[in-house]
């Protein structure tokens, strides 16, 4: 808000932004989540990624916005993708770690988040005092979720990674035993192939 008053002055209807952010952030978890269940071959972890690199971006272009209506564009964008976050956080938890783990995963994932939403605001005054203007403290914003973003990207090929070892390993532990039993049954052939040529034996 005080960004908004040095910018374009104390006159500007500042609400109108953050009605923009929270109107847009409902619309995008309706229709994200209906993008992730019932487009097929969506796969969320993109979402995600998508929704971070749009947000990080966005916040990078606040200070670049000198029109208002071009801030409000750049809400309206920055709440659609939030909402994208907020509706794909679990699912993406579950398919993750699984039914037994996700309660703890997302209480992890939202203690993590309060990190920055705890420090970030007294960061940014402080960069606002020593610099003038909250330029910097936007632009240092956006760079989080682009970074996370991108390691997210990751997510896929570490999973398909580990699906294939455990594969792997099943396959292998099925050729050993596969093996086992042959060895057992020539055993048993063998010594009924004995019992057979020797009739007196006690086999």
């Amino acid at each position: 808000m005080k960004h908004v008053e040095e910018r374009f002055g104390e006159d500007a209807n500042k609400e109108v932004l953050l009605m923009c952010i929270g109107v847009t952030s409902g619309v995008g978890r309706l229709i994200f989540g209906q993008v992730a269940d019932y487009v097929h071959g969506v796969n969320k972890v993109y979402l995600q990624v998508s929704s971070f690199m749009v947000i990080g971006v966005m916040s990078m272009m606040i200070p670049l916005c000198h029109v208002f209506g071009g801030l409000i564009a750049v809400c309206l964008l920055m709440g659609l993708f939030d909402g994208c976050f907020i509706c794909i956080m679990a699912p993406i938890a579950f398919e993750l770690v699984g039914s037994q783990n996700v309660s703890q995963a997302i209480g992890f994932l939202l203690g993590m988040m309060s990190v920055p939403m705890t420090v970030g605001p007294p960061i940014a005054g402080f960069l606002r005092d020593r610099l003038g203007s909250y330029d910097v403290a936007f632009y240092l914003a956006g760079i989080p979720p682009i970074v996370g973003g991108a390691v997210l990207c990751l997510i896929p090929w570490v999973e398909a990674r580990r699906i294939r070892r455990e594969q792997e390993a099943a396959t292998d532990g099925t050729q050993e035993q596969m093996l086992k039993y042959k060895r057992d049954s020539g055993g048993q052939g063998d010594a009924l192939a004995a019992k057979t040529a020797d009739p007196n034996s006690v086999i």
